[in-house]
């Protein structure tokens, strides 16, 4: 472990820090469970047929579980057509790794755990070279990539009490360390740009921001939106052998022509799509559809889904005052299909509370959809791609 023993004590602060994003900075999963919800899920008729592509099966990059959930997120992926997930909340090398490992293998073939960046160890001095020993831990233990939250950029503070940027060089070790170990980078950088804005009644994301005041960063002495997302391009730049895994549509949906020039400039940058097809609905449909033929090999299928142990909510990309309904569950799922595979026009989106707007579907053909279904996160995963038709 070259200096980074299981027995230092980060100082009080930092422990309090990694005990608040030890799954991954998802604050709806946090809540997962502790806030009582609804029975336990039961078939109900879809709100809307799904399409006849529903037998592509997907592989869903983005999903964040509970270890004490594995039975309850079987159940819904049999039910919504999905092989297998990617758990971005694997817990720290030092904390929550091994039980989600452990939970993952009562599954076999079902759940690949990416473990998460040791933010406790920013109390030190040489935290990077620490973070990338005790990644290089969770690699041989089982996990199969690395998720970085929002807190890198927004929150998490080195031990001179300075804001960590997402470039700060001395993060460099583990970036360099991910690469070497042929580990996927999934990052979270920044926030919906809407959160940066007054909550008032022209915000989009008002009705999800008076539901979560804490998540509102206007007025906050936080980098901008555009900042962060040059912090990121910057530490995407500094290593073309690392592949980057930049979630939520490349952090900035509403500007897909931006996260069209960052993946023509950066070959090992892909996009997940997780929680954000309400935002990328509002776009011109043949402007999206012309993005992902482009990008087919780069754009990867994810829901953020959250799921903690019964009777505890789903987290359904994102989550109002009251736990969603069993209309709700179904239209994430079905919505998201229909957005990817029809042409339909004017539709609810999968998540009510991210926006009161419709959306427009983009029909992409089969080949494409197999490829941002599943073929294209299997080949980063090193796992076969779906049979021929």
């Amino acid at each position: 472990m070259g200096g980074v023993r299981i027995s230092d004590g980060p100082q009080r602060k930092w422990l309090s820090l990694a005990l608040l994003i030890a799954a991954a900075g998802l604050l709806g999963l946090l809540l997962l469970g502790l806030r009582a919800g609804r029975g336990p899920e039961r078939a109900q008729p879809s709100a809307a047929a799904l399409p006849a592509t529903r037998a592509i099966p997907i592989l869903d990059m983005h999903v964040h579980l509970s270890p004490r959930a594995v039975p309850r997120l079987l159940r819904l992926m049999q039910r919504y057509g999905v092989e297998r997930v990617v758990n971005l909340s694997g817990g720290a090398p030092l904390s929550g790794l091994q039980e989600q490992l452990d939970a993952a293998a009562a599954a076999p073939g079902k759940i690949v755990v990416f473990t998460t960046l040791a933010y406790e160890q920013a109390a030190y001095a040489d935290y990077g070279r620490r973070m990338a020993e005790l990644l290089e831990l969770a690699h041989r233990r089982g996990a199969r990539g690395l998720k970085i939250a929002k807190v890198l950029g927004l929150g998490l503070r080195d031990p001179a009490g300075q804001l960590l940027r997402v470039d700060a060089p001395a993060l460099d070790p583990v970036f360099a360390r991910a690469g070497a170990l042929h580990m996927p980078v999934a990052i979270h950088t920044g926030d919906p740009e809407a959160f940066w804005l007054p909550v008032d009644a022209s915000n989009p994301r008002r009705a999800e921001l008076q539901a979560h005041p804490g998540w509102a960063l206007h007025g906050k002495s936080v980098p901008s939106f555009d900042e962060l997302l040059q912090q990121l391009e910057a530490r995407i730049a500094r290593h073309p052998g690392t592949t980057f895994i930049a979630v939520h549509f490349g952090n900035a949906a509403e500007r897909p022509r931006y996260v069209a020039e960052l993946l023509r400039k950066y070959p090992n940058l892909f996009i997940d799509t997780a929680a954000r097809i309400p935002e990328l609905g509002r776009h011109p449909p043949a402007l999206l559809h012309d993005f992902f033929i482009e990008f087919q090999d780069r754009i990867l299928y994810g829901s953020d889904l959250g799921v903690g142990p019964e009777p505890t909510p789903l987290f359904l990309g994102s989550e109002g005052s009251r736990p969603p309904t069993a209309a709700e569950r179904e239209l994430f799922f079905s919505a998201s299909r229909r957005f990817f595979e029809t042409a339909d026009r004017e539709f609810a989106h999968p998540t009510p509370i991210q926006g009161d707007w419709k959306i427009s579907g983009i029909a992409l053909p089969r080949s494409v959809l197999k490829k941002i279904y599943h073929d294209n996160a299997a080949r980063l995963l090193g796992l076969p791609p779906l049979p021929a038709d």
